[in-house]
């Protein structure tokens, strides 16, 4: 039987080797839940063996039922019935959402206490991967968790008692409303109205567009609810749930993704309750769902990058020409190394990103429980806080783009046939284009990762890499020293830079910052990766092998610029002076 866990060596070998002891201690919270829960870990071994069970379910329903119906699901999509305001899922993906909810994986990152798994946002991701590896579009429904999460740590107690248990049963389904016509990444731009009437309920009114899986039973939506409030401090964000006065205009026609409906929703003074406090809407509540979503997205991005991979290199092994397999071919083998060299930086650069999360998040619940704890936890609270703020977007940015590379690279592995539907890399490649757009574009993900990199939180964390032990790693280690210092001495060029245009150097040159910080960060994560494989230390040879030229390149770039080329990118496009 074909389980898209057990056939990724580089999932398990990571699953052996990732610090998980202490999330799992705060996440049981010192295994006093096994006291509650009989199904519950006794101790951090009993948690790792129940992840990987839970994995190995997921893969399986993965590898045997959704991946074969892929290819059926993309071409068919969903359906909606104008007449009934009722969107159908494609009876393949229906199937796949009950058989998840049949195996009680609805709810994995919920507390048991209503219904759920409680598992930690490291091992969602890799349950997203395998989930996306399979059909990219299946990760818009059930273990994208961030609606529940969201409802969990803002809701009020009777909120999450109503809601929670449904989504995990898998009787609910949910979306994330956020986008209108005239807002998509300026969210500060929302006009969807909330009013709240003479009975103290809120109610919706206006339109909103782009909502995947828009016909979800409940829904997260944000609107403005000061009528004199302009900007992020207008906003509020509500419960709604799926009633006759929320219509669906239409779905989407997409690029790729055709198993989740892309829906436009027009609300009709639709009834709905106000989650948290009013005004904290996008500035709080939205802004720790989209984060949530981010490294989500980026889940599916590796996922999708991981079969577009697989199917380049399975093809090019079969097929010939010039009386061998392309794959034997330089040219072709270089491609398919680089590849799969790109998906385990960015599946490493992932598992660290959650990894941060979940101990940001714990810290913050336990700090919260214990309001006199200071010293260790406090500090480690603001610290994790920090990593998570910087290596979130760094990760979405890394690893969908990674993904759109790696999905044109399969295509162009398979020739001619790679760009025909009988075969899989076209859908890969359409798959991947959105995940590098939605929850933020890779140009968003920048300006969210550029303050950590000029605030000294990337220098950090390269320290605390840096102090790390590598054995083997010596030449490789004094290679990515060496482009650490120049990405250093690039760094400090441009904060001091005083020259003409120094007012937007910084945000012109933050892509190439960024990138330079993000080629190092993974170098390091490469050689963590190296101490316990001589495989993985060869992966990371390979990656640093090009990474100095990378960071030589954009130093080169960026000092010796003397701004003129702003004026210049405004000429040419006719905007005069910048």
């Amino acid at each position: 039987m074909e389980n898209f866990l057990n056939d990724n060596e580089d999932i398990l070998f990571h699953l052996e080797h990732m610090d998980l002891d202490r999330i799992i201690r705060f996440k049981e919270e010192e295994f006093t839940q096994a006291q509650q829960y009989s199904y519950a870990p006794k101790d951090a071994a009993d948690a790792k063996d129940s992840y990987k069970r839970v994995l190995s379910i997921i893969g399986e329903i993965c590898g045997e039922f959704i991946a074969p119906n892929a290819p059926k699901v993309d071409e068919e999509g969903p359906v909606l019935d104008l007449a009934t305001n009722q969107v159908t899922l494609n009876p393949a993906t229906q199937k796949a959402m009950d058989m998840f909810a049949q195996a009680d994986l609805l709810g994995f990152c919920v507390p048991r206490q209503y219904g759920g798994l409680n598992m930690p946002s490291t091992i969602l991701c890799i349950a997203a991967e395998i989930l996306s590896r399979a059909d990219g579009s299946s990760l818009n429904f059930g273990l994208q968790q961030d609606i529940a999460g969201t409802i969990n740590k803002f809701a009020s107690e009777e909120q999450k008692k109503a809601v929670l248990p449904k989504l995990c049963s898998g009787e609910w389904d949910s979306s994330m409303i956020l986008t209108e016509p005239d807002a998509g990444s300026d969210l500060q731009a929302v006009n969807l109205k909330a009013v709240q009437g003479e009975d103290g309920k809120w109610y919706l009114s206006g339109v909103k567009r782009f909502i995947t899986n828009g016909c979800g039973t409940i829904g997260l939506v944000l609107a403005r609810s000061e009528e004199k409030g302009k900007g992020a401090r207008g906003l509020s964000f509500f419960l709604y749930k799926r009633d006759e006065k929320m219509i669906i205009r239409r779905l989407e026609h997409k690029l790729g993704i055709h198993g989740s409906p892309t829906c436009e929703l027009q609300f009709n003074k639709a009834p709905s309750e106000l989650v948290g406090e009013r005004q904290r809407g996008l500035t709080k509540y939205t802004m720790w769902l989209m984060n949530n979503a981010r490294l989500g997205i980026a889940a599916q991005a590796v996922g999708i990058a991981e079969a577009a991979y697989r199917e380049a290199d399975l093809y090019a092994a079969k097929r010939i020409q010039f009386d061998a397999p392309v794959r034997s071919l330089p040219p072709v083998f270089e491609m398919l190394t680089e590849m799969k060299v790109a998906v385990e930086a960015g599946r490493s650069l992932l598992y660290e990103t959650a990894r941060f999360v979940d101990l940001k998040e714990a810290l913050e619940d336990y700090s919260e429980a214990h309001p006199d704890q200071k010293g260790d936890i406090v500090d480690d609270k603001k610290k994790y806080a920090k990593l998570a703020g910087f290596f979130t977007p760094m990760v979405k940015a890394y690893a969908t783009e990674m993904a759109n590379k790696v999905a044109y690279d399969a295509i162009q592995i398979h020739g001619g046939t790679g760009y025909m539907k009988e075969f899989n890399a076209e859908r890969h490649y359409r798959d991947a284009r959105i995940t590098n757009i939605y929850e933020g574009t890779t140009q968003l993900q920048v300006v969210a990762a550029i303050g950590p990199v000029t605030s000294g939180i990337a220098q950090s964390i390269l320290d605390e890499y840096d102090q790390a032990d590598y054995p083997n790693a010596g030449e490789l280690l004094a290679k990515v020293r060496a482009s650490r210092k120049i990405f250093d001495e690039t760094l400090v060029y441009v904060k001091a830079y005083k020259g003409e245009g120094h007012e937007q150097f910084l945000s012109y040159h933050s892509r190439r910052l960024v990138e330079m910080a993000t080629d190092l960060v993974i170098s390091y994560l490469l050689l963590r990766d190296g101490v316990h494989s001589e495989r993985k230390l060869k992966v990371a040879a390979i990656f640093i092998a090009k990474m100095p030229s990378r960071i030589e390149a954009s130093r080169s770039f960026i000092t010796g610029d003397d701004a003129t080329l702003l004026q210049d990118y405004a000429a040419v496009i006719g905007q005069g002076a910048v």
